[in-house]
């Protein structure tokens, strides 16, 4: 038997429903066909199967052997086409058991992660989350499902990734409160003669260096850090200026006590996407995720990050 011997999907289901029910009108009704129509159709399953299926009797269309055979079959075949039909769409995060991975610098295990974290506990106590950084491998990761999301500045990603903007990124510096030769204002030329806190990582590092280079900038390094962890306690207690976007750099002042001055260097903004592959644009919970971080985070639902 080819493919072009199988009988569609209307003369299955019509064999399922007038086994149960015995009345082609019944059925007609049923499907919003018309009896001559359904009749036309039951003519051709018998064809298919080469068997009249089912006998007109005083009691009703009465199944024959062979369709007494064939309905677990039928039934089987309809019930895995509705799983496919319906297969993801189904997501139900207050049930679901499932890992996300999102790939994300260690500046949104400070400013983003905390406030999702709390967010999929209250609404997805099966949900598992892993934090993982941004790199070379990310594009592969996102490609492959390793990765569920990539949030932040990763403009290198390319083909097949979709990305979304959150919101957007200017420049801070962050200094003591009681710093003793800045006040009310940073000034150019106090940024310029005062030591530096740096951060050599971050996805919008190279910006704040290329704007450096372009105003003939070199500042004093006094301490370089891998990460944001123990930035504002070494701000808190030297006098030290950093310099970074402003999302971190407003948390660690909140959380440490430090002044928050505008960058008096002009650098280039940048935005911060939620990004991920074109092969799970579609999936359940990958959109359940997105749906999740645009509600915690997108500037176009009037919150601030």
């Amino acid at each position: 038997m080819t493919s072009s011997d199988l009988p569609d999907l209307k003369l299955l289901q019509l064999f399922d429903l007038l086994y149960d029910a015995r009345s082609v009108t019944r059925v007609a009704e049923q499907l919003g066909q018309s009896q001559p129509t359904v009749s036309i159709w039951l003519g051709r399953l018998r064809e298919h199967l080469h068997d009249p299926l089912f006998i007109r009797t005083p009691g009703g269309m009465a199944p024959t052997p062979q369709a007494d055979a064939l309905i677990g079959p039928c039934r089987e075949i309809l019930e895995s086409l509705r799983r496919f039909v319906a297969w993801e769409t189904a997501f139900d995060p207050a049930t679901a058991q499932r890992r996300f991975r999102i790939c994300m610098t260690d500046a949104s295990h400070i400013t983003l992660l905390p406030r999702l974290l709390a967010h999929v506990r209250a609404q997805a106590p099966g949900i598992r989350l892993e934090a993982a950084g941004i790199d070379g491998n990310t594009e592969r990761a996102l490609e492959s499902g390793e990765s569920d999301l990539a949030i932040g500045h990763v403009p290198w990603l390319s083909g097949g990734i979709y990305q979304q903007q959150l919101y957007r990124q200017d420049w801070v510096c962050l200094v003591n409160a009681h710093h003793p030769r800045i006040r009310a204002r940073l000034l150019l030329k106090q940024y310029c003669s005062e030591g530096h806190a740096v951060i050599e990582s971050g996805t919008g590092a190279q910006l704040l260096e290329q704007a450096l280079a372009r105003a003939r900038i070199e500042r004093e390094v006094v301490l370089q850090l891998p990460g944001f962890l123990g930035l504002g306690t070494i701000v808190q207690t030297t006098d030290l200026i950093a310099t970074l976007p402003r999302h971190i750099g407003e948390t660690l002042a909140a959380a440490n006590g430090l002044a928050v001055h505008p960058c008096p260097v002009p650098v280039d903004g940048f935005s911060v996407r939620q990004h991920w592959h074109a092969r799970y644009h579609h999936e359940a919970g990958n959109r359940w995720l997105r749906g999740v971080v645009v509600q915690l985070f997108g500037m176009a639902k009037g919150r601030r990050p």
